[in-house]
């Protein structure tokens, strides 16, 4: 079992600035990637970003530019860097932990962008 505790999320100008963390802790084994997801009201859940441990990265096309991923292994932790916010960004943003066979999430933190 792999538990996911996000946190960072808020109200937010457009323009401004939010940083997410994802803590994990139980069962993290090796070769596995974490990400970021968002699901905005009356949408479908959508890819944000994802890092592999061994940090590589990939971002959805909406987000290149503006959002960083980044890790820190030692901590189980996964970030996620939010700059220069849209209000298109408005949506419950969820950690993903998978490897082969399996995946977990988060209950979602929320991100308001005001315009």
């Amino acid at each position: 079992q792999v538990q996911l505790v996000e946190s960072g999320g808020g109200l937010v100008q457009a323009g401004g600035s939010l940083r997410l963390s994802c803590a994990a802790s139980g069962s993290i084994g090796s070769m596995n990637i974490m990400g970021w997801y968002r699901q905005a009201p009356g949408k479908q859940r959508e890819f944000v970003a994802i890092i592999s441990d061994s940090g590589s990265t990939n971002y959805a096309d909406s987000v290149k530019g503006r959002f960083t991923i980044s890790r820190d292994n030692a901590k189980k932790t996964v970030y996620l860097q939010m700059n220069s916010l849209e209000p298109e960004d408005t949506a419950v943003y969820y950690c993903n932990y998978r490897r082969i066979g399996y995946q977990y999430w988060g209950q979602g933190t929320q991100v308001t962008v005001s315009s």
